[in-house]
């Protein structure tokens, strides 16, 4: 196979590498995923992106998803935003609908320049997750060390939400992947610890499953908004504040989830998948 070509882009520092196959098709395992993924042997990222042809005919590309461990995950909150501004700017357009395994998404852009996506996900009092056991998923009977008590939804995918009084006191580094791998979690989760700033701003760290800490999450800026907002913590619009910066989240009326953010291109490439492993 010859060199293929790559873009690497971040959203508030969760970075990508992002391929496109719309023309021509890369063939992609877990192994090869984790081998562009590795930080020392390869590009390094935490989710490797695929762009391919949409098969739904709403859409204007399909977005494929790979955590850094190889995995393949139906959803990525920050790279639905970067791969909208990707494909926003080719088109010269202002609207983009993106495919994904966990549904139609669609993003634009926000009067500052920023991607703005919305989250095709309505939420309820009964909001969903993938448990192990029935439980209310807004009070989840799971504790480990300091961390209790969490809210749970899912957001194309699966997100335990643990309010504290210090997000940056909590060992996230022993904590999360344990929480991850909890029994309570037959697809494993994504980890968040969520400190109240005051009205309409939150404090976020998080463990995503596959990856380990990273400096920002979408979906669990989202997963996170939501769990706060049906325990009456904040509104249903806060600033989620994550290790590279912030995030504005709306539960709109309508049920779906809104997302706006900066992101970002670092720098373009071409990388031989033989030379990698």
């Amino acid at each position: 196979m010859s060199a293929i070509p790559f873009r690497k882009m971040h959203g508030l520092g969760n970075d990508f590498v992002v391929i496109d196959a719309r023309s021509r098709a890369f063939p992609l395992d877990e192994a090869m995923a984790h081998a562009i993924a590795d930080r020392k042997t390869g590009i390094g990222c935490d989710q490797l992106i695929v762009i391919e042809q949409s098969q739904n005919g709403a859409a204007d590309v399909f977005m494929r998803i790979h955590n850094a461990d190889g995995g393949e995950v139906a959803a990525c909150g920050n790279a639905t935003r970067c791969i909208a501004a990707l494909v926003m700017d080719e088109s010269g357009g202002d609207r983009v609908v993106i495919e994904t395994n966990a549904g139609l998404l669609e993003a634009r852009p926000d009067r500052d320049g920023r991607s703005a996506s919305t989250w095709a996900r309505r939420f309820s009092a009964g909001a969903t997750s993938p448990l192990a056991a029935e439980q209310d998923t807004l009070h989840v009977g799971l504790a480990l060390g300091p961390l209790a008590d969490p809210a749970c939804c899912n957001v194309g995918n699966p997100h335990a939400t643990f309010f504290v009084a210090d997000a940056m006191s909590v060992d996230l580094t022993s904590l999360g992947p344990q929480l991850e791998h909890h029994s309570m979690f037959p697809e494993r989760a994504n980890i968040e610890v969520a400190q109240l700033l005051g009205p309409g701003r939150i404090r976020l760290r998080v463990w995503e499953r596959g990856v380990g800490i990273t400096r920002a999450c979408g979906t669990g800026a989202c997963a996170t908004l939501v769990a706060a907002a049906r325990r009456g913590l904040t509104a249903r619009r806060a600033e989620i504040v994550l290790d590279g910066g912030t995030l504005d989240i709306a539960w709109r009326d309508d049920g779906h989830v809104e997302m706006t953010g900066p992101v970002a291109t670092s720098f373009t490439g071409s990388f031989d998948p033989a030379s990698l492993g």
